[in-house]
Formats: C-alpha cells, structure tokens, sequence
C-alpha cells in the first residue's frame, strides 16, 4: 500500500465515523464539532487529489462559514424533548427519505453527465486552474450547486421558523 493510499484511507475513516457520530450523539454542540471534523478530513481528500482550491473552499465555507450558522442556530433554538419521541422519529426517517431521494437523483445525474463526457472525450483534465473551476460549475454543473443553494437556503428558513416559534 502507498503512503497517499494509507492517508486517503485514514482520512476516509475519519469522515465515516465522524459522519457517523454527528448522528449518534445525543448533544448538539458535540454533533456540530463532529462535522467540523468530517469536512476538514473531507478537506484533507481533496488535497490528496490535488484539488488544493475546492479544498480551501471546503475549509472556509464549510468548516468555517456554514458551522458558525450551524452554532448559532444551535444556540439561539432551545432543544428539549416536549415533541415526544414519536414525532422526533418521524421526523427524521422521513428527513432521511428525503435526504436519500435527493442524493440519488444528484448521484444518476452526474454519473450520466460522466458517462456521456466519457463518450464524448470532452472531460476537463486541467487540474488547479480556477477557471476551469468555475466555467465547470457553472455550467455543467449547475444543477447540483443550484440544488445545494436552495437546500440551505430551505434550511435558513427552517432555522428562523423555528426560532420564531420558541420567542
């Protein structure tokens, strides 16, 4: 095994069990600090990749930017169990559902879009260069980063609602 392999591997445990663990724990703060720690190994693959500016972008958006939303929303809502266990589950398989539905569609566009720049031969190979980046995200990739917009976008919405119902 080569050492690049050996690190990817790590890395990729560490944003498994991580990931995991932003489930499984039971404190919100706690739930926030892991993800913080499942996009800097993210963060981490990407470097290993050589794709040095998605992974500065992945640090200052997400681990930065988003997180501090993240810690504000958990501060400013207050978190108890008067909903009941039985909406808290509903909730979330049906989050999960959604969540699920969603990643499908995006992973069964973007492996036809591959597939067919495969065909084709027109897949961008020129790593590092920003405007090859953004040419790439904005137009054959539109459709993800719009739906990543109005999914935070919702999320924005759903922390304010809920914020507005506990003052």
């Amino acid at each position: 095994m080569t050492p690049s392999a050996a690190v990817f591997y790590a890395l990729a445990s560490i944003a498994l069990v991580s990931g995991l663990m932003v489930i499984w724990s039971r404190n919100a703060v706690h739930s926030a600090i892991y993800l913080v720690l499942a996009f800097l190994s993210v963060a981490g693959i990407y470097v290993l990749l050589e794709a040095e500016f998605v992974a500065a972008i992945q640090v200052l958006v997400y681990a930065g930017g988003i997180m501090v939303l993240f810690l504000f929303v958990i501060m400013l809502v207050t978190l108890s169990d008067d909903a009941g266990g039985r909406v808290r589950v509903h909730a979330t398989v049906s989050g999960s559902i959604g969540l699920a539905v969603v990643g499908l569609i995006l992973y069964a566009y973007t492996l036809g879009k591959v597939r067919a720049e495969e065909t084709t031969g027109s897949i961008l190979r020129q790593g590092g260069n920003l405007q090859n980046v953004g040419q790439s995200l904005y137009t054959d990739h539109l459709l993800p980063f719009e739906v990543a917009s109005i999914l935070l976008l919702v999320a924005m919405i759903g922390a304010i609602v809920l914020a507005r119902q506990k003052s």
